[in-house]
Formats: C-alpha cells, structure tokens, sequence
C-alpha cells in the first residue's frame, strides 16, 4: 500500500474501521490507489451518513414524533 494512503487512513479513523469490516478494500487501494474517492462514498453509505439516509432518519423521527403527540392526545381525551 502507498504511504500515503496509509497515512490517510490512519487520520480517518472512521476509513479504518470501515476497511477492517470491509477487507476487500485493502486489495482494491493496493492495487489501484485511485480509488479513494470510491471509498470514502461506500465509507458514508455504509455508516448511513449520505444525504439521503439522513433526511430519512429525520423523517422517521418526525413520524414517530408525531405518532406520539397523536397517542397522547388520545389518551388524554
């Protein structure tokens, strides 16, 4: 693996751990170090940090909420 990217996973330590979950990836940066900006995208995918799994997150809490506020109102009548 090139120095660099090593020291580049090393000051990510989220890439790291996605990379010991993931060991394929070790071969894939070996082999074509190029392919760092294809990590970093399956990185946040996978820890569901892309802009779509965090609009969904927020959107199931806001149902929640709202179920919630719903129940109470109910019991309380």
């Amino acid at each position: 693996m090139q120095p660099y990217v090593y020291d580049y996973l090393w000051s990510r330590p989220d890439l790291l751990t996605f990379i010991r979950h993931n060991p394929i990836w070790y071969r894939y940066l070996t082999r074509d170090p190029g392919r760092m900006r294809e990590l970093d995208k399956e990185a946040k995918y996978y820890f569901g940090k892309t802009l779509s799994q965090r609009l969904e997150k927020i959107s199931d809490q806001t149902d929640m909420i709202n179920m919630l506020i719903l129940f109470a109102d109910s019991i309380k009548d």
